[in-house]
């Protein structure tokens, strides 16, 4: 059976986050929705504090936010709610599936207006793959740095193999990334270059297609089809609904491979730069302060990644410290052997 008192902590956690949105929603129909919702939390917050006082304990404190909670919502406010639905739905914000489905009834009514609902998606997405990839410079940069530091190399030797692998991951990992964003967009632009020749071949039975995908969605028939043959009027506005409704593509989520491949490139650096700068000229009693700087980057990184999983801050850090941990101490121990052996 569920904690009461951890429960009653969920829905009033839930409620004060539906509020947030709402905020952020002000102006338009998930406004009210949102607003509905955290009163529904908060309704069912007081079915659990009434078995909580049932069960003869004593009632709560008055709720107040704690520091993850409030860190997902100045993101939210930052980034939009579309931009950080995963870390929301991770939080138990329901509701979620708004910014993922196309509802056809909120169809643009000007061109500008095209794909402008999607454009943040790329934020909450920029977002997680800075976390990941810091973790990954982390990591990686640090078992090599003790690596080589095991086998009793001179901090010398440990500073430029530090470079050279902070480098060599961040070229690496850049290289990745633009090459399956450019791979990603040049799918795009060949099945748009289709979809392109098929409106100008057969419009009428286009329009149909997109009519069918809207019924199936709940739209009454009529005013289905009358919606896709309104569409169908506006060229770039029907082709940019048949990719999103049709093919399921959304080409504002892309982005742009070389800010992918920056990004990347800067994210795996600042991970890896964490345990090399002890090595620095100057530094005192490097390979301690290395350990010590690596320890404190592997728990806030897995702190970090809570928001996108949903599991509690302090177990997630915990958690990264330790596979972290042992990776490095892993090949330190490795190093210090081969140091032995070929020494």
């Amino acid at each position: 059976m569920s904690d009461p008192l951890e429960s009653w902590r969920e829905e009033k956690r839930s409620a004060w986050l539906y509020r947030v949105v709402a905020q952020c929603e002000h102006g338009t129909p998930r406004a009210a929705l949102f607003g509905e919702l955290a009163q529904a939390a908060d309704d069912q917050a007081e079915i659990w504090l009434r078995v909580l006082t049932a069960d003869g304990a004593s009632p709560p404190a008055p709720f107040r936010p704690d520091l993850r909670t409030r860190a997902v919502a100045g993101l939210t406010r930052l980034f939009t709610p579309r931009a950080m639905r995963r870390v929301l739905a991770a939080m138990k914000v329901r509701g979620m599936s708004l910014y993922t489905q196309h509802a056809p009834h909120a169809t643009p009514s000007k061109r500008d207006d095209v794909g402008k609902r999607h454009r943040s998606g790329a934020a909450g997405n920029a977002l997680r793959a800075a976390v990941f990839g810091v973790n990954d410079g982390l990591v990686s940069n640090a078992a090599l740095i003790y690596g080589v530091a095991g086998a009793a190399q001179g901090s010398a030797v440990i500073l430029l193999t530090g470079v050279a692998g902070l480098l060599a991951g961040a070229f690496s990992m850049a290289a990745g990334e633009y090459v399956s964003m450019r791979s990603q967009r040049e799918m795009f632009e060949y099945q748009i270059g289709l979809e392109r020749d098929e409106l100008e071949k057969y419009p009428a039975e286009e329009a149909a297609e997109l009519a069918l995908i809207y019924a199936a969605k709940g739209m009454p028939e009529a005013e289905a089809r009358h919606l896709a043959d309104t569409l169908m009027q506006d060229a770039e506005r029907a082709l940019d609904t048949l990719a999103r409704e049709e093919l399921g593509l959304n080409p504002d989520e892309l982005g742009s491979p070389w800010t992918a491949a920056l990004a990347s490139f800067a994210a795996f650096s600042v991970g890896a730069a964490v345990p090399l700068l002890p090595f620095l000229p100057g530094g005192g009693k490097p390979l301690a302060l290395s350990m010590a700087f690596t320890a404190l980057g592997l728990f806030a990184v897995g702190a970090s990644m809570s928001l996108f999983t949903g599991r509690h801050a302090l177990l997630s850090g915990l958690r990264m410290l330790a596979i972290g941990g042992g990776a490095g101490l892993a090949t330190y121990f490795i190093g210090a052997w081969l140091g032995v052996t070929l020494g």
